[in-house]
Order: structure tokens, then sequence, then C-alpha cells
């Protein structure tokens, strides 16, 4: 039964999101190689989704690589070293005005000795910026308009200075009074006796603090003194980052520019503060040297600006990139995803997290713990993905089929009927009988039959099959990339048998040094060894041949997947191993080659490398055992071993 559940659209839900089935798909290939659900939703997280229609949700990476073409665009697009060449321009402005009030003010009888003193101090400022504002600071000016402007541009230094501990406080103190910059100095002294107590290990009064100076911090003041020291340790990296993309010259310039602008008393407990963070959490440790190329000029408050949304995008990188190295996307900000990359960056981020709850609720996954797990239906849903990709395969090529053999009765029908011969057993077709002594002695009634009218069903015998399926776990199926293929058919075999036929029996033992049986539930996780040497086939057959003399098959089967030959055997229960491998091994294994072929099972070996020693040795075991020998691609393996295994499983009888 298919099941639909609507609700009303609020909004947040993606109609041409995957669904549970196209994120199953997405994931499988992972899961085939690895068979960890965690890992595999963590690569998806990393490459992207696509959509029902086709459309592609950018993952990880994709989003990480937008973050740095941002910051690269801004990089290529500002020069910082025009921040001083602003306050050169606006300084020059000043000057500027000044001047022509001076040249006026000298033309003038009545005001001759101001102008000509006006003049004496214009042309006797120093060749510094830093020096001029502190002489301009102390200047009594004639023009107005030159006085507003020098106002100006002391505000907007004092605010840059200030905005080192919060930066809410460069609008609280636009167009600083001198009763704002006696509240600002108290406030820094204040913060200063907190940071001394911190030092000291004891407990500063935040509250009182806060009580006192909160106005500086805006609608949304730091709630405790950890947080402060967070928002000034971002505030002034923005600072040092600013100063670290200038030349020493530059920087020397601006500094003293800077505190230039505030009072001697104010630039004091600015450096104490300085200080008292280098101790208790350092600037430097977020200050970034940026390499700006572009041309295009900044004033100060713009270059801080700037500095701001490097810092962002350099914290949305890290998040970004520590997403991408364990998979937790729980810190990621989707707000500050949209504001920084769109909407789509945020939905990609909403569909991610929203991916192991699909796949929940489909019952391909499970939590247990923090984990989350596969689940047995997710198992034979790959296992019919493995076994689609299979089939798909071998009809394009036109590979195999089931052969046409004697007919007779039990079994499937075949949807086919033959005349009936005596002795066979009567499973008469009724519809085909009657047609044909019609067309023998023509329509009427009663219909008589004779003999020669008779058509039976053809019939399918079918054969219970118990089949071990031996895995090569040995470290060089990993390396050389072909143990995905090998558990990816032993996942096609489940699901042959689970889903065509499910009276079979079928087992999967796993083999390197030592040879052990693996669950089907487990066949997904399992890895190779890749700390031991050794393949020891003789353990491994001799493990199936043990449990398959428990089983009453009519056909019994092993089909074993290398890339190599025998190079361990047991010995008192011990593995030996050697390489080049020993006669002894080799011996040891065709003996147990040997029980099979005594015990009627039949051993089909599936060679996935070429040599001639691995030829030989192949050849020994299918003259044997009369199995079958394959030396197949690993991306072609399942193509051999399913037509194999449906063929050894049935015959035509009659």
């Amino acid at each position: 039964m298919i099941r639909h559940r609507y609700s009303r659209w609020d909004g947040t839900q993606e109609p041409l999101a995957p669904d549970a089935d196209q994120l199953l798909d997405a994931l499988a290939e992972d899961l085939f190689e690895h068979g960890d659900l965690e890992r595999a939703l963590h690569d998806l997280f990393r490459r992207g989704l696509w959509g029902r229609q086709g459309q592609r949700l950018p993952g990880l990476r994709d989003l990480l690589r937008q973050v740095r073409d941002r910051r690269q665009d801004r990089l290529d697009r500002y020069d910082v070293g025009s921040v001083l060449d602003d306050l050169r321009q606006r300084l020059d402005r000043v000057i500027e005005l000044e001047w022509a009030a001076a040249e006026r003010a000298a033309a003038e009888p009545e005001t001759r000795t101001r102008g000509e003193a006006v003049r004496r101090t214009l042309e006797t400022l120093p060749r510094s910026l830093g020096g001029v504002i502190r002489q301009l600071a102390r200047h009594d000016f004639l023009d107005p308009l030159a006085r507003q402007e020098f106002q100006a541009l002391l505000d907007l230094l004092r605010r840059q200075m200030a905005g080192q501990v919060s930066r809410e406080v460069t609008d609280a103190l636009r167009g600083m009074t001198p009763g704002q910059q006696r509240e600002l100095r108290e406030m820094l002294s204040a913060l200063n006796r907190m940071l001394r107590e911190r030092l000291r290990g004891g407990k500063p009064d935040f509250e009182g603090f806060m009580r006192r100076f909160g106005h500086f911090f805006g609608p949304n003041p730091p709630r405790s003194l950890d947080e402060l020291l967070e928002r000034m340790q971002r505030q002034m990296a923005g600072m040092q980052s600013l100063m670290a993309g200038l030349s020493p010259e530059q920087r020397e310039e601006l500094m003293r520019a800077l505190q230039d602008s505030l009072d001697p008393g104010t630039i004091r407990e600015m450096s104490e503060l300085g200080a008292l963070m280098e101790a208790l959490q350092p600037p430097s440790d977020l200050v970034r040297e940026y390499p700006f190329r572009g041309a295009e000029a900044l004033d100060l408050d713009e270059a801080m600006r700037l500095m701001g949304e490097l810092q962002e995008l350099d914290g949305l990188e890290q998040a970004l990139e520590q997403a991408g190295r364990t998979g937790d996307l729980d810190r990621l900000d989707g707000e500050r995803l949209r504001e920084w990359l769109g909407p789509e960056a945020e939905q990609a981020l909403r569909e991610m997290r929203d991916v192991a709850r699909k796949l929940e609720e489909a019952g391909y996954a499970r939590q247990t713990g923090d984990r989350w797990e596969l689940t047995p239906r997710t198992i034979r849903r790959l296992g019919e993905k493995a076994l689609g990709e299979v089939f798909g395969r071998l009809g394009r090529a036109r590979v195999g089929g089931h052969r046409i053999a004697p007919v007779g009765s039990g079994g499937e029908p075949t949807g086919d009927t033959k005349p009936y011969e005596p002795g066979e057993p009567f499973e008469v077709n009724l519809q085909r009988s009657l047609m044909n002594a019609l067309a023998r002695r023509g329509p009427g009634t009663p219909v008589r039959l004779a003999l020669e009218d008779f058509e039976v069903d053809r019939v399918e015998a079918t054969v219970s099959a118990a089949t071990v399926l031996l895995l090569d776990q040995s470290s060089s199926m990993f390396y050389q990339g072909r143990w995905p293929s090998a558990k990816k058919v032993a996942m096609a075999l489940q699901a042959l048998i689970q889903g065509q036929f499910p009276r079979d029996r079928l087992f999967v033992v796993g083999f390197s040094d030592y040879a052990q049986e693996i669950r089907p539930e487990d066949v997904p996780g399992a890895e190779p060894n890749m700390w031991q040497q050794g393949t020891n086939m003789q353990h491994a057959i001799r493990l199936a041949r043990r449990r398959l003399a428990r089983e009453p098959a009519a056909t019994r089967q092993i089909i074993m997947v290398t890339d190599g030959d025998p190079t361990a055997h047991l010995e008192g229960g011990e593995a030996v191993f050697s390489y080049p491998p020993t006669r002894r091994t080799i011996a040891e294994t065709l003996r147990e080659v040997r029980r099979c072929t005594a015990a009627g099972i039949t051993i089909n070996t599936f060679m996935l490398a070429r040599a001639p020693y691995l030829t030989q040795f192949v050849d020994y075991v299918a003259r044997i055992n009369r199995g079958r020998a394959f030396f197949a691609e690993p991306g072609r393996l399942g193509d051999y071993i399913l037509v194999d295994y449906v063929r050894n499983r049935r015959r035509r009888v009659g």
C-alpha cells in the first residue's frame, strides 16, 4: 500500500527536495564501500544533494567555495592603504579652508594680526598625520566649516578607538562631546579594574559595571564578562587586521593619528586595556593579514566594516570546514548562511539536517546513542539496488538467461504446454486440450477427447540451493580497489535469494589470515583486514564445507571471490603465512578442495587479478572440483556470479 501524507505548507518545506529513496540511492556507493551510515552521510553533506527534478542543492564544499569567493572578491576590490589617503585628504581640506580664512583675515586691518598668526601655525604644521591632528586639536579655527570638518575627523578616529571595546560604542559616541569623552574614560577605567580582578582570580562585579555603562553596548548587551571579552577580542582583532594590511610606515602613521585623537588619560586607559586583553584573551589569536590587491578607496569607517565582514567570512569558513571534517551540522548558523550566501544556502543546510530524519521515517536509519545506523530494511534495499544494477548490465549485454532443458511435473509453471505422453504426470491444460479436440472434430457437443488431444503444462522444476560466498578480505582487495565490488555482489546475492528464492540459504565467509562467518546484517559494514598478512583459502573452504554439510539442499556450492593465490594455511589451529606461497600451503588448500568434491560441493572461483601463477592455481581447483573458474574485472564481477548462481540453481526436466 502506498501512503501519502499531506500537511500545510508553511514556507519552509522544499517541494522538490529529495525523498528518502533518492537519498538512499545517493548514499548507496559509500554504503557499499564502507557500510557506515555516519560516514556516508558525512560524504553526502560534503558533496551536496540532488532534488527530485534534477536540481542540485549545494553541499558543504560548495558553500565553502562560495564563502572563499566572497572574501576574495573583497580582497580583489579594495585597497586598505587608501584609508590614510582619505585621512590626508580630509586634513588637506581642513587646512585649505583654514588657510583661505587666514588669507581673508590678514587682508583686513582689524583681523590682520589673527590672520598672520594662523598662517604661521599652518606653515609650521608637522609632516606626520598624527602630528597635524595633535596640533590642530589645540588650534582655534577661524573658519567654521574647517572646524566642523576637523571635529568630524576627530570624531571618526575617536569612535574607531572606542569601537575596539564594542561596535555599538562607535554609534553611541557619534559627535563625541567632552562629557562623553570623560564618560568613555571612566568606562575604560572601570573595565580595566574588572580585568585586573579577573587576572587575580577574583569575581568582578560585572552586573554593577553594566548597570552604569550598559548604554555603551546597544540593545543586545553582553550577558557576562566572558561574552564581553569575546566581543572585545573580535573588535580589537579587526583593528589589528587593518593595521597588518598596511606597510610599517602606514601602520605607525595611522596609530599615531588614532592615539592623538584622544586625550592622554583615555589613551593610557586604552593602552592598559590592550595589555590586559593580551593576557586574558589575546586578540592576536584572531588577527589575519589580508592580501588586498584592489584599487577601490576606503575611509576608516568603511575599512573597519570591511574587517568585520572578513572576520565574519573567516568564522563562517571555519564553521564549514569543521562541519566538513566531522559531519556535525549543529554549529552552522542558517541565518548567517542566508545573510552571506543567499536563501539557497540556508535551504541546503535545512535539507542536509533533514536527511537523517527522512531516512528514519522511511525505516532506512535508526539512531543508537549518538550514531545513525543501517536497518535491516536498508540492507535489503541496497541489495535490491545492487541486484538491479547487475541485471541491468546483463540485459544490455544479452548475457545469460535460463537454459531450456527437458520439462516435467512439479516446480514453477513456464506458461507453455506440450503434448501429453503416457507415463508423465497428468498436469492437463484443459483449455488447450479442448481446443485441440474442437479443431480435430469440429464444433458440436458433446466434445470427444482423444489421447492425442491432451496437452500438459510445461513446468520448470526447481531445486533448493545452499551457497557459501567466500570473500577475500586480504589487504590487496582494499589497496587495489576491489573490495566494494565484491561486497556489492554479496549484497546482491542476498537480495536475489530473499526476493526470488526464499527457500535457499546463503552464508558469507570472509577470509584473510583466518576465516570467519559474517552475518548477513553485518555484510554492509564488513571491511578488509589491512593489518594482518595472509590469504587463507584453506580455512575459508573448510568453514564453508562444514557449514554446507549441515544443509539438506540438493545443490550445495561455494562461490569464492579473490584476487590472489593462497599464502596461508592452518597448522595446529594457527595460521602459517608465507609469500610466495609454499608447496605446503597450496597442498593443504587443494586437500580442502578435494574434500568438497567428495562431499558433492561445487566450487566456482572468480579471480579479480591476472597472472600466470594465479591462472595455474585456479585451473587446479576447477579440474579437481569440476567447478568453473572466471577471471573478471571488479566492475563486472556481479555479472558472472549472479548468472552462475541462477544457472546452478535451476534445471529443466521432462
